[in-house]
């Protein structure tokens, strides 16, 4: 039989990976967000040709097929964007998972302490 006694030494270790963990994650997500700007961004502007290319046309269209049409031209793009975005999403809530994780130690740790001195 194992001892899975929880005590403050094991809070503490759980604590310290928890802080790597974070760490980590924080390089994650700011890689992600570095995507998903950069991606957002190239986007923006290949939607921006597109709009200026086929509202030059001598062919009369709406707005809406004008918006359609650059839409299709930079559908590249706005797949990159949309994943990018994905990924961000992923990574904000990675580390949301592991800040609960955080507070749930503190909280057995503080148990744990006052069950000690009782």
């Amino acid at each position: 039989m194992t001892d899975t006694a929880i005590t403050p030494i094991r809070i503490e270790n759980r604590l310290y990976e928890l802080s790597k963990e974070i760490d980590l994650i924080h390089d994650q997500l700011s890689k992600a967000e570095m995507a998903y700007h950069k991606a957002k961004s190239e986007f923006e502007i290949g939607i921006a040709r597109a709009r200026i290319e086929v509202g030059t046309s001598f062919e009369k269209m709406r707005v809406q097929d004008i918006a359609d049409t650059a839409l299709l031209q930079c559908a590249e793009e706005f797949h990159t964007l949309q994943i990018a975005e994905a990924l961000v999403k992923a990574a904000r809530a990675n580390a949301q998972r592991v800040r609960t994780q955080v507070d749930i130690a503190r909280s057995i740790g503080t148990s744990v302490r006052a069950s000690l001195e009782i």
